[in-house]
């Protein structure tokens, strides 16, 4: 089935949280779900669960977590069984129970940033302390290129540092770690007795066929202390849906888990769950399409950049549909505002995303390629009007 992701749908007062939250003269490209119809065998499961006309309590079929297991095996090679799976209503949800369960007060999480928000908010939000190590951004041409400190790392790491909090594929810079460095990272894991979240949200989303890694298939060591995070959400931009995993090897570490999810976390829901079985059993050939006009909006993007706003830098994203952009040179005191007001486009600020964001801001290149090149012009024009 051919997809057109030139096709312009619009999302005004559909209740989206990235299109309404704005006047109606700005374009959103800042929260991170695309502007694209979700694949059709994912609608037409819904319209079918839908016309049933019964909405009881769920349970999680036998059939979905066998469909999971059986990807998780075929794209990375990882032997996962269905009672290593816990289902959750959302990624954010994983990341705020994993700290609730693995730290208590006084212990820390250490995270890299820039980084998604909720990583910066997690530890805090379950009383446990924020242990922060800036990515090394390096400069490639016009481009930045950004590196894990492992010396950096090592330095940041205190006797109560309990957790390390990896996003990989990485929000905002965009970085497929390579094993080189995963390896890294879990052999400090290990030295310092760490347990490891890893939200690999982004992993079907790499740009240019490489190769995802699971930072639980490093080793036998390191599957026993992590917990991946896992969802559809971001690949068949189903977000607004909810429902995501994490996979548990440890059956100790799964069984803490399980206990503190009581009477907090919800299981998933009939629409969730359908959605989910759906994506991951039929998505593939839209993905399949999504993922060149993706890469050729980052292109795009960056050649759009290079040649008409050459005091912006970015990243060249090797995963995801977010580019992270350098706007210091362009000297701007605040460049969100700056583009909200001035250009009409709206991103993400880039100190939300922890140290190393001021002067950055976010943007979401997933979209029809005529609302991206409208929305660099914009930038352009405002820029040169300064």
């Amino acid at each position: 089935m051919p997809y057109n992701f030139d096709q312009v749908h619009p999302r005004r007062n559909s209740d989206s949280i990235k299109w309404d939250a704005y006047p109606e003269d700005v374009l959103p490209l800042w929260v991170a779900d695309m502007d694209f119809p979700s694949p059709a065998p994912v609608l037409a499961a819904l319209q079918q669960r839908v016309a049933a006309g019964i909405f009881g309590y769920g349970s999680v079929a036998k059939e979905l977590a066998e469909t999971l297991c059986e990807r998780l095996q075929q794209r990375y090679q990882w032997t996962v069984t269905p009672e290593h799976l816990i289902f959750l209503p959302n990624l954010v949800s994983g990341l705020n129970l994993v700290c609730r369960t693995f730290a208590k007060a006084g212990e820390a999480a250490l995270v890299q940033t820039p980084i998604y928000p909720p990583f910066l908010s997690a530890p805090l939000n379950q009383g446990i302390k924020l242990q922060t190590l800036e990515l090394t951004p390096q400069q490639r041409g016009k481009q930045l290129h950004y590196e894990i400190d492992e010396l950096g790392f090592i330095a940041s790491l205190t006797p109560e540092t309990r957790l390390f909090l990896l996003c990989n594929p990485h929000n905002p810079v965009g970085r497929h770690f390579s094993r080189h460095e995963l390896e890294a990272l879990a052999k400090l894991c290990l030295q310092n007795d760490l347990i490891i979240c890893s939200d690999e949200v982004h992993c079907d989303l790499n740009l240019d066929g490489q190769s995802h890694i699971p930072f639980a298939t490093l080793s036998p060591e390191i599957a026993q202390r992590c917990i991946t995070l896992l969802a559809p959400s971001k690949t068949f931009n189903i977000a607004g849906l909810g429902g995501s995993f994490a996979v548990v090897e440890n059956p100790q570490l799964r069984k803490q888990l399980l206990a503190a999810m009581e009477g907090l976390i919800p299981h998933l829901n009939v629409l969730n769950s359908t959605a989910m079985l759906a994506a991951y059993q039929h998505g593939e050939t839209w993905l399949q399409a999504l993922i060149p006009y993706l890469r050729g909006n980052r292109d795009f993007l960056v050649n759009y950049l290079a040649t008409h706003l050459p005091q912006l830098k970015t990243t060249i994203p090797e995963a995801t549909y977010l580019a992270w952009l350098d706007c210091r040179d362009a000297n701007l005191h605040n460049p969100y505002q700056f583009f909200l007001k001035q250009a009409k486009v709206a991103f993400n600020e880039g100190k939300s995303f922890g140290k190393g964001g001021e002067g950055f801001v976010r943007l979401n290149f997933g979209c029809p390629r005529s609302t991206l090149e409208m929305a660099l012009e914009r930038m352009r024009e405002a820029l040169e009007k300064r």
